[in-house]
């Protein structure tokens, strides 16, 4: 009889034979070193090159080698069996992690909702109110809004209700800046109420006077500030270079008077990463320019004006309160330091009479940090799982990236490929793991008591950093745009330091309140209540009360303990740098002003 033909596996494999298989070996680990190097140096078009050319000279050993296996119908249909077999292993796994991530996610769901709290994002957004009671609608935000964003995406910003008709040649009258057009780099900087300093207006008096140096393609210009022939005050020259904003400024005041403020961003936005939010930058802008025109009118005199810019500047505060996100609380802290400026300088001075003192108290009265951060925790939850069940029906991710003129980390291309094709589950469980590490923090912070614990959160963020993927589709873009800064850790420690601000200067107010009915600070803070104040605030951290003593010279060292839970005696900690900041990572939170 005729021998029935060795099968190929087990001729030896030397020769032709071997050369193939040593081959596909090193093409196999030539791969294994390309997929490393892209995910972390992928650094040009010379490793898309080498890795083309390793995958078709793979391809092509796999057919030499398999050929003539598969010439045998036999061995051929152990292969399309092998196959079909293969083809419904990955079904099944792809329809398990499927149901799993859905199932995780929605027993999440009904967790959060047996608690009697709402489970989507919708039920963090703010309700609608009337648009001639909106703040957020008078005709200078409509406009400023529309030149921002251009004809096209305004309509889509304000609706059909707002459109342009035809018209396109808006102006952005709330484009208000300090600095010239060439640049803020060579303008003067203020003071510091938390390093207890006090703006000199000489170097912004010689800002706006000196003409302005554009660059080497263009000649020297006007400095585009109004100034007076000869020089005057330097709060009298920095108030007239400041007044080619007084009209826009007062249609702003005029529109603080509406009671409701609501922007009408996109919130029913498919996609929530894309919600413009482009009132934020003139928001900030009109509290830089109040914030130096406040603090000019202190210096002339005028202290009745800069009551009435301060209280403009506490509305802007207010306008973003009941937004959602991380990124519009941060810019409403951002405000509300530029804010307290003004009013650090307006006590240190003893400007401010009885009336102006109990009219600022009222108004710093109202902003609650630690309450209305409670529903940016809550949106966190459900704004993640909107935007993973948005990248889970859309994953062309580089183009969509592309169209909207981002640009994004080269590795990032070899992460859209893994979530373009990963099981669908996968996004439910990024929507969960994100939700659970919301949650984690949640119990920092006791918004009825108003007291934040850093330990607790610094708890919470070693376990959200544990629980980072390199599969996670929502860590990835996170860090693609770097929005680390968003993390809620750092956003908490903001809220704090924001809330002991606010408290700080509260009970600054009342102090100065009794100086002027006594003559001199007091003893104790025990001495404000309840005649200057209603209850003195506690410490935001911990709920102890506030550090208080007097000093040697009249004046007074009010603080809280800060992020690091330690009394440091009064002693607060900067940034290392040409104009340091605080650092409220260290040190105390210290209100105090300069010696006489």
């Amino acid at each position: 009889m005729d021998e029935k033909p060795k099968s190929i596996w087990k001729k030896p494999f030397t020769g032709w034979r071997g050369l193939l298989l040593g081959w596909l070996i090193l093409m196999v680990a030539l791969m294994i070193i390309l997929l490393i190097s892209l995910r972390v140096a992928w650094s040009g078009d010379e490793w898309r090159f080498f890795g083309v050319i390793g995958i078709a000279l793979t391809i092509i050993c796999l057919l030499a080698i398999g050929i003539r296996w598969l010439c045998c119908w036999r061995n051929f249909k152990k292969f399309l069996f092998g196959l079909a077999c293969f083809a419904t292993l990955i079904a099944l796994f792809y329809a398990e992690e499927d149901w799993r991530g859905w199932h995780a996610w929605n027993q999440f769901k009904h967790a959060w909702e047996a608690k009697g709290e709402h489970s989507d994002f919708a039920s963090v957004i703010p309700p609608p109110v009337p648009d001639d009671q909106n703040f957020a609608l008078a005709p200078i935000w409509v406009e400023s809004i529309k030149a921002v964003l251009g004809p096209k995406r305004s309509r889509s910003w304000f609706g059909d209700k707002y459109a342009e008709n035809g018209r396109t040649n808006f102006t952005d009258r709330l484009d208000l800046n300090l600095w010239r057009n060439n640049g803020w780099n060579d303008s003067p900087t203020n003071g510091g109420w938390a390093s207890g300093t006090i703006t000199d207006l000489k170097p912004w008096q010689a800002y706006y006077r000196a003409p302005a140096q554009t660059n080497r393609y263009s000649p020297i210009v006007t400095n585009e500030f109004p100034i007076a022939l000869q020089p005057q005050s330097p709060a009298e020259d920095v108030l007239l270079a400041l007044s080619k904003y007084d009209s826009a400024i007062e249609e702003l005041r005029e529109a603080s008077h509406l009671p409701y403020s609501r922007f009408p961003l996109g919130y029913n936005s498919e996609n929530p990463a894309m919600i413009l939010l482009p009132h934020l930058a003139a928001l900030k802008r009109s509290a830089l320019v109040l914030q130096l025109r406040a603090i000019a009118e202190l210096q002339n005199g005028q202290s009745e004006k800069a009551l009435d810019d301060m209280k403009l500047m506490l509305r802007l505060t207010d306008s973003v309160r009941a937004e959602p996100f991380l990124i519009s609380q941060l810019v409403r802290i951002a405000i509300l330091q530029i804010t307290l400026q003004p009013i650090y300088e307006g006590l240190a001075s003893h400007q401010c009479s009885k009336e102006q003192l109990v009219a600022l108290a009222a108004e710093l009265a109202k902003p609650d940090f630690l309450a209305d951060c409670q529903n940016v925790q809550k949106s966190e939850i459900f704004y993640s799982a909107q935007e993973a069940n948005y990248l889970r029906r859309h994953r062309e991710y580089d183009t969509q990236f592309a169209q909207a003129n981002f640009s994004y980390p080269i590795d990032a291309r070899f992460m859209f490929t893994i979530y373009r094709y990963m099981p669908g589950g996968w996004f439910y469980q990024s929507a969960l793991k994100h939700g659970r590490t919301q949650m984690e923090y949640l119990p920092a912070v006791n918004h009825d008591a108003k007291i934040i614990s850093p330990t607790l959160i610094r708890q919470a963020d070693a376990a959200a950093n544990s629980a980072v993927s390199f599969f996670d589709p929502l860590d990835t873009l996170r860090k693609m745009f770097g929005a680390e800064f968003l993390f809620m850790g750092n956003f908490l420690k903001n809220i704090a330091y924001a809330q002991a601000s606010v408290d700080l200067a509260r009970t600054a107010i009342a102090l100065e309140r009794y100086r002027l009915a006594h003559g001199e600070f007091p003893e104790a803070l025990d001495a404000l209540a309840p005649q200057f104040i209603a209850q003195v605030p506690h410490d935001v951290i911990g709920g102890g009360p506030l550090k208080y003593r007097r000093t040697t010279d009249g004046q007074f060292v009010l603080y809280s303990v800060g992020w690091n839970e330690t009394d440091d005696g009064g002693v607060g900690a900067f940034t290392k740098s040409k104009t340091p900041s605080p650092d409220i990572s260290h040190g105390d939170w210290v209100w105090r002003y300069p010696a006489n």
